[in-house]
């Protein structure tokens, strides 16, 4: 096992954007609408976890580079009455993509989320049958010689 060898790459301008749902019951989404989340702000809470974890990549990924990344954007954002949309962008100048780090922020963010409403997903058995992260991806990847 080993770790790429990136050293004879050129240090360049790369930026990745990612991006990933999470389903949730339309009653958990009217209370991040009306801010009634017991453990406060979902949304804000995903932004802040994204940038963190985008920041953390290669602690978390065995093998990636860690990287000084530029600048990290993360949107959390009700997209209807059962979606939380999460994108993430995020850029280096670097000897490697930033792929990674874009999809670790999507996906850190979205389970922030589902952390913080929990409480309200679950069935009479202790289940989550509405709640579930899906497509989580990258969107673009650039890069500029």
């Amino acid at each position: 096992m080993t770790m790429v060898d990136v050293s004879a790459k050129a240090e360049i301008f790369r930026e990745a954007i990612a991006v990933g749902k999470l389903k949730l019951k339309p009653e958990t989404i009217a209370l991040i609408k009306e801010e009634k989340i017991a453990k406060g702000d979902p949304l804000y809470t995903a932004k802040i976890a994204g940038i963190l974890a985008a920041k953390k990549t290669s602690e978390l990924v065995p093998l990636c580079h860690p990287l000084p990344l530029t600048n990290v954007e993360v949107e959390a954002k009700v997209l209807d009455k059962t979606t939380v949309e999460v994108t993430a962008l995020v850029r280096t100048k670097a000897q490697t993509g930033v792929e990674m780090e874009a999809l670790t922020a999507v996906s850190v963010a979205l389970l922030t989320v589902w952390d913080m409403t929990k409480q309200y997903e679950k069935d009479t058995q202790g289940q989550y049958p509405s709640t579930t992260i899906e497509d989580i991806h990258v969107v673009k990847k650039f890069k500029q010689v």
